[in-house]
């Protein structure tokens, strides 16, 4: 059995994201059968292969990571991007690809930087601002929202939406197309700071591990 100092915490993003990572480390080696239990609890444990695993929601999994509730996480870049935390990123896990994009009507495209005040609405304003105001050094209104962005160039809310495109159907339904690209995203493997130096041995063979699976299926990490 393994230590409870050695235990090793992964914080996983409910949903989708968390079954493809369990599929990825059962590939690896690990028992990740705990976590597989149908339960509803939030913390699922092996003590004897010295395993724990808290479910939550995608923005919460980098805030476990930093402070140190959970020693490793998985989590999309987009995540990441919009937390901002100081975090070890250690494996890009290749699965749930998709791109960061600025969206807008057809008729945009090639003109985006010849519009003076636009206003972007977004569920992602970090990402949106760094865009726009540091990497490009444009002034924007930044108009924060929490369901369908797709809505607000067709009612004038805003000339412009930043947000996760994956094939673009819902964009051409709605009159809208991808105009620029911000990043590339998919789900990243990060690690706390101090438990990289703390337990650095088994953190380590689970992300050789990880990467020998991957590299083994041909996904390049």
């Amino acid at each position: 059995m393994v230590t409870g100092k050695d235990t090793l915490t992964i914080a996983l993003s409910k949903g989708r994201l968390a079954e493809q990572t369990l599929d990825l480390l059962q590939a690896a080696g690990y028992d990740t059968s705990c976590a597989r239990s149908g339960s509803r609890k939030l913390i699922l444990e092996d003590e004897k292969a010295g395993l724990r695993f808290i479910l939550a929601k995608p923005a919460d999994v980098p805030t476990y990571v930093e402070y140190g509730a959970a020693d490793i996480g998985v989590v999309g870049k987009d995540t990441l991007l919009e937390e901002g935390r100081r975090l070890y990123e250690v494996l890009n896990l290749g699965f749930g690809a998709c791109r960061m994009c600025v969206a807008g009507p057809a008729w945009m495209a090639g003109k985006l930087d010849g519009i003076p005040n636009k206003r972007v609405a977004t569920k992602y304003p970090r990402i949106a601002r760094e865009y726009f105001e540091l990497k490009k050094r444009e002034s924007v209104e930044i108009i924060k929202l929490n369901g369908s962005v797709e809505l607000a160039p067709l009612v004038g809310l805003s000339e412009v939406i930043v947000d996760i495109v994956e094939s673009g159907r819902t964009l051409r339904e709605n009159g809208l197309e991808v105009l620029e690209t911000i990043a590339d995203v998919s789900a990243r493997m990060v690690v706390n700071r101090v438990s990289l130096k703390m337990k650095s041995e088994r953190i380590g063979a689970l992300v050789a591990a990880v990467r020998a699976e991957m590299a083994r299926t041909g996904v390049k990490g």
